[in-house]
């Protein structure tokens, strides 16, 4: 018999914060979900709680409505109807194999059952329980909270049916948007064995050295790669009663030869703050806390254990900006560093070929699941491989076998570039080819193989083949600027004759932070205001020829598409949206308004449900906090779709512009009537009223009272978009010259922040 592994609904069973956060994300990809606990009543409370946590693990409140909540007792039963049952229960091994011995008595046969145990091995729990189970049965270990992190350990056991292993890993990654990682059967898998390490090999390091734990914290994070909360910091956010259960665990299953031994029996300190509860961020406070009405940032003295104001950090190796360099440094921050690094990566290096399949495995796991910059062997790389190994031999310390094997390669690299394409180096020492799914498209692939077809300083156009072209943008945070807007021209014109279709988009994390405000600031304060009026008018043409262009121009955005950004999305034939989206229109927080067809777009947009919906979305700076969020704001429309797996998002725009080739037909332009004086004078008494409640400040009034100038159609009667746009330069050159925008565009270019002046 056949067993059909398509993956249609889903069930968790648990509806703790881990429970109901995979719930959630399972229903942000739009997939029916059953939400089960001991009683109906706490799976209802478990569903409710999403609506009030922060981050918030739904993409949109509307996804709840996808989430059926049950208990066990009552509702058990359901389980027949489902493809995959996912038990999220307390980590005690006798309550999940009876709840399974439960599951197996009423689920669909053929259905795929997965734990998602952080440290309990798959071996142990399908002990005893039947043959069937076991050939359904896997470890789902996600990551908290599931829908921002990356991660998903895979683990299958002997007797796993090869098919249940595929269905889970396809629908994980392209449903779900997660980084799929087959882990071995080990325990704590390979984020946790190695993450758990690193944080207790940096807290030994620390108290070794005498740093405190804003010196730890500031070396640890952006010069060795580890996340921006360094060590301690990362504590605070785990748990530290998190990571002792984590510890404890290992300390239960690792053999006593295990190197990690000697670091998994907590130091004294831990234990203190254990015992007065002090475990970070989720009960108030741990080597961090916020203080008093004022929320003031204090730091635990590692000395007497009391809290104090956090001090700035005066190393010369906080400031390295490589880890080379870090690593060369002589004061107390490079020790530091080279002493966590060397537990670190020496341990990986020795257990690597016990945990995972291959390096890659690994690298992912620690990028995807602790938010490592680099991935170990990455970081090996970085390093040199063969002065790392002189220290530990200097230092009398084991070179792992690993280590030796890449040293005899001949390249002493784990990852090198070959004129075919990147590869890695395999635990037997034979490189291979980096796998790359046919299913994914990257810009550094077309780097590869090809040169662009045209190109500047700020944008480059390159063939995507089957008569698609890609325009990428590839200044810092792909911000707009002169030069990015004559390859746009350029792009409409070479499109036209050479190509069928348009994709917009890049390898970049961020689709576009706006336009150059720096360029912006030094043209308006020099006074060069032909440029200005010239930059604005050439980038309102261009994002008009991609509106009304004879062929298909698709958007494919990721991260931030602010400002000029979300312009360009604006006026897109149709988008294909990473799931994670931050879009929307900020030019307020600058002191200016949206010029390159954003308050046009948000008019025409809004005209059926009332256009102060659009300018309240202008106004208020709006940002979404997903793709469905955007859609919710109309910068997506009908039109536009939603790729939930960030690396996919390309190779899905490419498609959609292959689809649209055939039947597309560019709109004409819209021609509205609007209010005039009437309808800016309503939207000036909503203005007034945000005034007097406190939620504007004197110049916010005044950006929004030119925003509504522009979107109640100036003189007001018939208005073309041309109308619109011309409007928009001139109000937009008007508060360029006040000195309050000024001094908001050069505070938000000072700090990052925006100025409520």
């Amino acid at each position: 018999m056949t067993l059909d592994t398509t993956i249609r609904q889903v069930a968790v069973l648990g509806a703790g914060n881990m429970g109901a956060g995979i719930a959630a994300q399972v229903a942000n990809a739009g997939v029916p979900v059953l939400l089960l606990d001991l009683t109906r009543e706490a799976a209802e409370r478990g569903k409710q709680d999403l609506f009030k946590r922060k981050p918030a693990p739904l993409m949109n409140r509307a996804a709840a409505d996808l989430i059926r909540t049950g208990g066990f007792d009552e509702d058990l039963g359901w389980l027949s109807e489902v493809d995959w049952i996912v038990e999220v229960v307390v980590e005690r091994l006798p309550i999940k194999q009876a709840l399974f011995e439960r599951v197996e008595r009423v689920r669909r046969p053929g259905s795929i059952v997965s734990s998602n145990t952080s440290g309990i091995r798959l071996s142990e729990i399908t002990a005893g329980l039947p043959p069937s189970f076991a050939a359904d049965f896997l470890i789902t270990h996600f990551f908290n909270p599931p829908r921002y992190m990356g991660l998903l350990e895979l683990v299958a056991g002997p007797a796993t049916r090869p098919q249940a292993t595929e269905a889970l890993r396809e629908f994980c990654t392209v449903q779900l948007g997660k980084e799929v990682v087959d882990a071995r059967d080990t325990p704590s898998f390979i984020g946790n064995r190695i993450g758990v390490l690193a944080m207790l090999a940096g807290v030994r390091a620390a108290l070794q050295l005498g740093l405190t734990v804003e010196q730890a914290d500031a070396v640890a994070g952006k010069p060795i790669g580890l996340p921006g909360t360094g060590v301690f910091g990362l504590i605070d956010l785990v748990g530290l009663d998190v990571l002792a259960d984590i510890a404890r665990n290992m300390q239960g299953q690792l053999p006593a030869s295990d190197p990690a031994m000697a670091l998994l029996d907590l130091p004294p300190l831990l234990k203190t703050l254990l015992e007065r509860g002090w475990i970070g961020r989720k009960a108030g406070g741990g080597f961090y806390r916020l203080h008093g009405p004022d929320k003031q940032r204090q730091v635990l003295d590692l000395g007497t254990l009391d809290y104090r104001p956090q001090q700035k950090v005066d190393l010369a190796s906080a400031r390295a900006r490589t880890p080379v360099e870090l690593l060369a440094g002589d004061d107390a921050g490079a020790a530091f560093a080279r002493s966590l690094l060397g537990y670190a990566l020496t341990y990986t290096a020795t257990v690597a070929p016990e945990i995972a399949g291959d390096v890659l495995a690994i690298d992912t796991a620690m990028r995807e699941g602790y938010s490592w910059r680099w991935g170990p062997f990455e970081l090996l790389d970085q390093i040199g491989l063969a002065g790392f190994v002189q220290r530990l031999e200097v230092d009398g310390q084991p070179v792992p076998a690993l280590l030796q094997t890449a040293l005899a390669s001949g390249d002493g690299r784990f990852y090198r570039e070959e004129s075919d394409g990147p590869q890695y180096l395999g635990f037997d020492g034979v490189y291979r080819p980096l796998p790359r799914s046919a299913d994914t498209l990257a810009v550094a692939d077309l780097r590869r193989t090809g040169k662009p077809v045209l190109g500047n300083a700020s944008a480059s156009l390159w063939d995507m083949g089957d008569g698609v072209a890609l325009l990428e943008f590839h200044t810092k945070m792909n911000a707009l600027d002169e030069h990015s807007v004559e390859a746009m021209q350029l792009t409409l014109d070479r499109v036209g004759q050479d190509f069928q279709a348009l994709v917009i988009g890049s390898d970049a994390p961020h689709f576009c932070a706006g336009a150059n405000l720096k360029r912006m600031l030094d043209a308006a304060r020099g006074g060069d205001w032909a440029f200005l009026d010239g930059f604005i008018d050439g980038l309102q043409r261009a994002l008009m020829g991609f509106k009304y262009a004879p062929f298909p121009v698709v958007g494919a955005p990721r991260g931030l598409a602010l400002g000029g950004g979300c312009e360009v999305l604006l006026h897109c034939n149709a988008l294909q949206a990473h799931a994670e989206l931050n879009a929307g229109l900020v030019e307020l927080r600058v002191g200016l308004l949206p010029a390159g067809g954003g308050t046009k777009e948000m008019t025409l947009r809004y005209l059926d449900a009332g256009v102060e919906r659009g300018f309240d979305l202008l106004v208020g700076a709006v940002v979404s906090q997903s793709a469905a969020e955007a859609r919710d704001m109309r910068v997506l429309t009908d039109r536009c779709a939603i790729t939930m797996h960030r690396r996919r998002v390309l190779a899905d725009a490419k498609a959609l512009a292959r689809r649209m080739v055939g039947a597309y037909a560019p709109a004409k332009p819209a021609v509205v009537n609007l209010p005039g004086p009437a309808g800016r004078a309503a939207l000036e008494a909503r203005i007034a009223a945000q005034v007097e409640a406190g939620k504007m400040t004197a110049h916010d009034a005044v950006v929004a009272g030119h925003m509504a100038a522009v979107m109640s159609g100036g003189a007001g009667g018939q208005v073309t978009e041309h109308d619109l746009l011309r409007l928009e330069r001139e109000h937009f050159l008007e508060l360029l010259r006040l000195p309050l925008s000024q001094a908001r565009m050069e505070h938000m270019l000072a700090t990052g922040k925006p100025l409520r002046n």
